[in-house]
């Protein structure tokens, strides 16, 4: 399938749909619905997911944690089995660290990552703010980071019983702690450096 269009949008999806589309546009699968993702992301999004993905690259290097970019395949398992044909839920955070290789295979990530950033843009906000924290809440995702690029704020919410709970909303030049992967500091001076 090569054309957005023919798909019903009232239709639910399976991961085993997903891995026969061959659009032109990139797409997430959320509860069996289709939601396309955003056009190329600006250049300051692309600079602050660089910014972020240095710090925490770095300090990963010679670690079970791994640390993984967009485009890359997070499938949430369904209580009820793991086949392509029964997961409806597919994603690609702007970034996730996985600290389990277990849930890492060829296509991607199977199961929750135990970090997932998104960095907000205009057109992805409402979906990144509620839509997939919802999602990942649900999933048990443990720590969870939306980058704010203009107010150069990160919203940090982790899981503890079950729901997110705000930890704190960090202003550059705080830096973040990790609770989920051990021993992870980014400074938000170097995320937030010399935006254009």
């Amino acid at each position: 399938m090569d054309d957005l269009l023919k798909l019903d949008p009232s239709k639910g999806y399976t991961y085993a749909d997903y891995l026969t589309w061959r659009f032109e546009e990139r797409v997430e699968l959320i509860k069996g619905k289709i939601f396309k993702m955003s056009p190329a992301p600006k250049r300051v999004h692309q600079e602050i997911s660089l910014n972020i993905t240095l710090q925490i690259g770095n300090y990963l290097k010679g670690k079970t944690c791994k640390l993984y970019e967009a485009p890359f395949d997070v499938r949430f398992l369904p209580e009820n089995g793991a086949s392509d044909d029964q997961i409806t839920t597919v994603v690609q955070p702007d970034l996730c660290v996985i600290c389990d290789p277990a849930k890492l295979d060829d296509a991607g990530c199977l199961g929750a990552p135990d970090l997932i950033i998104e960095i907000l843009s205009p057109s992805s906000s409402k979906k990144d703010a509620q839509n997939k924290y919802e999602l990942y809440q649900e999933f048990g995702v443990k720590e969870y980071w939306l980058v704010h690029t203009t107010d150069q704020l990160v919203d940090v919410f982790d899981l503890k019983e079950n729901e997110f709970k705000l930890r704190k909303i960090y202003a550059n030049p705080d830096s973040i702690e990790s609770s989920a992967v051990d021993g992870l500091l980014v400074d938000l001076e170097d995320v937030f450096e010399n935006l254009s």
